[in-house]
């Protein structure tokens, strides 16, 4: 399927899920993410939920991460050149909702992409060769190209893959697992 219609198919599919079926599923997904190979790891980023747009819950991965005492990042988007800017998330960082309903910080501690070692990445789709479609302003693609060629990419949804997004883009970049409530869809070896 080509983006445009994924992109629509799964904003649909979200729509139909309940509050609880989000929180049910948003768990099972950060209990699944306990099983990667990453704890070794010490600088997760982590993309912080838009409710409205029914997306995974990454309160429960959040508190996970915590509790393993690692360092948690978290951005703020600048439209204008579609980067982001990412902040050491502390006891004193403030948030804010932008314009588009997306909570960020509002200043603190920056972090070089050069010092992340693991992204999860939002989505809304994705295939089986880890290709991923997000809500198609770039700003993943954009800063996943600027970190270290060894970052950890990790998608989480709710759903299983697609066979295959039809118009993916020299500049799209892929995942290297998705997790979802029942799987880990590992890429990793299929591209390295």
């Amino acid at each position: 399927m080509l983006k445009k219609e994924l992109r629509k198919k799964y904003k649909d599919l979200r729509q139909s899920l309940t509050e609880e079926q989000i929180e049910d599923k948003s768990l099972a997904i950060a209990n699944r993410i306990l099983q990667l190979a990453i704890w070794d790891k010490t600088y997760f980023h982590l993309f912080l939920t838009i409710e409205e747009q029914k997306e995974v819950d990454t309160e429960f991965i959040l508190q996970i991460l915590a509790g393993k005492d690692k360092e948690i990042v978290v951005s703020k988007c600048n439209f204008d050149t579609l980067e982001m800017t990412h902040y050491l998330l502390t006891d004193n960082t403030k948030f804010q909702k932008n314009e588009y309903n997306i909570f960020e910080p509002v200043d603190g501690l920056e972090v070089p992409t050069s010092k992340i070692d693991v992204v999860f990445v939002p989505l809304l789709a994705y295939d089986k060769k880890g290709n991923r479609v997000g809500y198609g302003k770039g700003f993943y693609d954009i800063f996943l190209s600027k970190c270290r060629e060894d970052v950890i990419k990790i998608g989480v949804s709710f759903f299983e893959p697609e066979n295959a997004i039809v118009d993916v883009s020299e500049s799209d970049i892929r995942l290297d697992y998705c997790v979802t409530p029942t799987t880990i869809n590992t890429f990793r070896e299929m591209f390295s």
